[in-house]
C-alpha cells in the first residue's frame, strides 16, 4: 500500500470545534474527503448544520452538535452524542478561537478571561474530553490550534491575550504529548500565520492592516484555508504515529525574523 492510501482517514470519526466556518470548516472537509466521519462543533448551530450537509455530500456521516467550549458541561454532552452516533472517536480538532485587539492598558480583566477562557481553556476542555475516551482505546489524535501568535508579538495591532492563550495553546500540548506519549494518544498543535478566512478579509477593523501584513511576508500575501489542509489530514491519520509533541509553524516564513 502506498503513502497515499495509508493516509487515508476511512472508518475513523472525528470532532472540529469552530468548526462552522473558516480554519474549523476547511479542516472539516479536508478530513472528510479523507474518508473520516465529522462531527461539527459551534456556537453557531444553524452554520454548522449547513456545513455538515455540505459535508455530508462527501459520503461520510456528519452531525452537528452545538457547544461552548468553555462549559464542561457541554463538551461533556458534546463528547456524548458522537460516542452515541458514532461509538468512538479517532480524531479531535480543538480550533474554536477569537481574538480582541485592545492595547493592554486599556484590557478590562473581563475582555482578559474572554479570550484566555476561549482559546486556551476551551481547549483544554476538548482536548482532556477527547484524550478520556481516545486513552480508554488506546489510540487517537489530538490537534490543537495554535498561532505563530504563540511566537511572536504582532504588530502593529496589540492582542496581548491572544499571543499569551496562543503560546499556552502551545505548551500545554507538550505536556499532553509527553504525559500520553505511552499511552497511544498522540497532541500536536497547528500554528497558522495570517490565513485569509471569510471573517478576517471582511472585517472593517482588520482590512486596513491586511495590507501591511503582507508587506512583512516575505511571501507577499496571507495564507488560504485550505493550505492548513494537508498538515492536518497527516496528523489525524496513522502515518505521523511517530509525531507527537509538535508543533507545526505554517506561516509563510512571517515568524522567521
Amino acid at each position: 500500500m502506498g503513502i497515499i492510501e495509508r493516509m487515508r482517514l476511512d472508518g475513523k470519526t472525528a470532532f472540529v470545534t469552530g468548526g462552522a466556518r473558516g480554519i474549523g470548516k476547511s479542516i472539516a472537509t479536508a478530513i472528510a474527503e479523507a474518508g473520516s466521519n465529522v462531527a461539527i462543533i459551534d456556537l453557531d448551530i444553524e452554520e454548522a448544520k449547513k456545513t455538515a450537509d455540505e459535508i455530508a455530500k462527501l459520503g461520510v456521516k456528519t452531525i452537528a452538535i452545538k457547544a461552548d467550549v468553555t462549559k464542561e458541561e457541554d463538551v461533556d454532552n458534546m463528547i456524548k452524542v458522537i460516542l452515541d452516533t458514532f461509538g468512538k472517536l479517532d480524531v479531535a480538532f480543538c480550533n474554536a478561537g477569537i481574538c480582541l485587539n485592545i492595547p493592554a492598558e486599556e484590557m478590562t480583566y473581563d475582555q482578559w478571561k474572554k479570550v484566555i477562557d476561549i482559546n486556551l481553556n476551551g481547549v483544554f476542555l476538548s482536548s482532556q474530553a477527547a484524550a478520556k475516551v481516545m486513552l480508554k482505546q488506546g489510540k487517537g489524535s489530538i490537534i490543537n490550534t495554535a498561532s505563530m501568535s504563540g511566537h511572536i508579538v504582532n504588530v502593529p495591532q496589540p492582542q496581548c491575550s491572544y499571543n499569551a492563550s496562543k503560546a499556552g495553546v502551545i505548551m500545554l500540548t507538550k505536556s499532553m504529548a509527553v504525559e500520553f506519549a505511552k499511552k497511544g494518544v498522540r497532541v500536536n498543535s497547528i500554528s497558522p500565520g495570517y490565513i485569509g478566512t471569510e471573517l478576517t478579509l471582511e472585517s472593517p477593523t482588520l482590512k486596513p492592516l491586511i495590507e501591511q501584513w503582507n508587506a512583512m511576508s516575505p511571501v507577499g500575501r496571507m495564507g488560504r484555508p485550505d493550505e492548513l489542509q494537508a498538515i492536518a489530514v497527516y496528523l489525524a491519520g496513522d502515518t505521523s504515529d511517530f509525531t507527537t509533541g509538535s508543533d507545526f509553524i505554517i506561516d509563510g516564513a512571517f515568524s522567521c525574523f
